[in-house]
C-alpha cells in the first residue's frame, strides 16, 4: 500500500523529464566516444549519467533539495572510483584520463538533469562535447611540434639493452655513471626484451641535459661486455 500511496503522477512525469534528458545527454556524449572507438563509450556514458540523475531525483523527491545536494557529494566521489578504474598506467605511457574525465563530466550532466536543472544540463553536456571534439586539432597541432626545453619541463629516458646475465650488474652501472655526469635517476625499471635479453629504463629528474653529454655516457655502456645497445630519449612532461 505504501508504493501505490507514493505514487505521484506528476512527481512521475517530473521523474521521466529528468532521467530522460540525461539519457539523450549521456548518449550524445557515448556517441562520440563511441565512434572515436574509446573505452567508455554509448552505453557506459548513458548509465553514468542516467543513474546520476535517478539518484539525485530520487533524493530531491524525498528530501528536497538538501538532500540532493548530499547525494551529488556522493556521485562525485563514486565517479572519481569509476573514472579511476579506466586509467591505466603501462611503463612510462598512461591511458585512459581523457575516459575518466569525459566519465566525471558525464555524471555531471545527469546530476544537473537529476535536479531538475535542465538547462544546465545541456550547457553541460555542450562543453564536454566540445572539450572532446573542438579542443582535439588544437590538442594534435600542439603535440606534433618539437618540444622546447625554454618552455616545456622535458622527461629524460635512458634505455640499456643487454644479455640477462649482466642486468643487475648493468642497472648499477647505469645508476653510477649517470649519477657521476651529474644526472641522477628518478625512476628505474626493468623487464626482459626477446628471447635472452633485458631492457633497463632509467628515468632522469626533469633538467636540461647536454646532449653530447649524455651521447658520451650512453656510448660509454654501449661499449661495455654484454650490452647491445644504449640510447636515450626526451618527450614532454605531463
Amino acid at each position: 500500500m505504501q508504493a501505490i500511496q507514493n505514487f505521484n503522477l506528476p512527481s512521475l512525469l517530473d521523474t521521466l523529464v529528468s532521467i530522460g534528458s540525461a539519457f539523450l545527454l549521456g548518449g550524445m556524449i557515448g556517441l562520440e566516444r563511441q565512434i572515436r572507438q574509446r573505452t567508455a563509450g554509448l552505453r557506459t556514458n548513458t548509465l553514468v549519467a542516467v543513474g546520476a540523475a535517478v539518484f539525485v531525483d530520487m533524493a530531491n523527491r524525498l528530501h528536497g533539495s538538501e538532500g540532493a545536494v548530499h547525494v551529488v557529494a556522493y556521485v562525485v566521489s563514486g565517479i572519481g572510483f569509476l573514472g579511476a578504474g579506466a586509467i591505466m598506467k603501462e611503463g612510462a605511457n598512461i591511458s585512459g584520463l581523457n575516459t575518466a574525465a569525459t566519465l566525471w563530466g558525464s555524471a555531471a550532466v545527469g546530476a544537473c538533469a537529476g535536479a531538475d536543472l535542465l538547462g544546465e544540463a545541456i550547457v553541460a553536456a555542450l562543453f564536454v562535447l566540445a572539450s572532446n571534439t573542438l579542443l582535439r586539432p588544437v590538442v594534435n597541432r600542439i603535440n606534433r611540434q618539437p618540444v622546447v626545453e625554454e618552455i616545456t619541463e622535458a622527461a629524460y629516458s635512458v634505455y640499456v639493452i643487454c644479455a640477462r646475465p649482466v642486468q643487475a650488474q648493468m642497472r648499477e652501472e647505469l645508476v653510477e655513471r649517470l649519477a657521476a655526469a651529474s644526472y641522477p635517476v628518478r625512476e628505474i625499471d626493468q623487464h626482459p626484451f626477446g628471447q635472452g635479453d633485458a631492457e633497463i629504463e632509467a628515468v632522469l629528474y626533469a633538467t636540461a641535459v647536454d646532449a653530447d653529454e649524455l651521447d658520451r655516457v650512453t656510448h660509454a655502456i654501449e661499449a661495455l661486455p654484454g650490452v647491445h645497445q644504449a640510447f636515450w630519449s626526451a618527450s614532454a612532461e605531463d
